[in-house]
C-alpha cells in the first residue's frame, strides 16, 4: 500500500478561506474513491494531510484527476511551501513522525 503524506504552509491567514473552499472540494472527491484511510491536521497557516491507498495507481488517478487537480492548479497563488511524500506503508503513521518524515518530501516554494 502506499501513504502519501503533505503539508502546505500558507502565504497568509486568509489563504484559509481559499484552502477550506477547495479542501471540502477535495473531501467530497475523495469520498468516491477506494482510499483506505485519511488524517488531516492544520491551523492557520499550516496544514496537513495523509492518505492511504490500495496500490500507486488508485493515488495517482485521485491526485490528477478533479477537485484534487483544479486545487493544485491554484497553489501557487494561496502557498508559499508544499511539501509531498509518498511511502510505502500499511497504516499511516503518528502526526509526529509525518512531520518528521515530510523533511524528506518534495518541496515546492512559491
Amino acid at each position: 500500500m502506499k501513504a502519501t503524506i503533505t503539508s502546505i504552509e500558507l502565504r497568509g491567514p486568509l489563504k484559509f478561506f481559499v484552502l477550506s473552499s477547495e479542501a471540502l472540494k477535495i473531501i467530497r472527491q475523495l469520498k468516491t474513491t477506494n482510499c483506505v484511510k485519511t488524517k488531516t491536521r492544520g491551523f492557520w497557516t499550516k496544514h496537513y494531510t495523509m492518505t492511504l491507498w490500495k496500490n500507486e495507481e488508485e493515488m495517482k488517478a485521485f491526485a490528477y484527476s478533479g477537485a484534487h487537480m483544479e486545487a493544485m492548479k491554484k497553489s501557487k497563488a494561496i502557498a508559499k511551501e508544499i511539501r509531498i511524500l509518498t511511502i510505502d506503508a500499511t497504516e499511516l503513521p503518528n502526526w509526529k513522525e509525518a512531520k518528521e518524515l515530510l523533511k524528506g518530501g518534495k518541496i515546492l516554494r512559491y
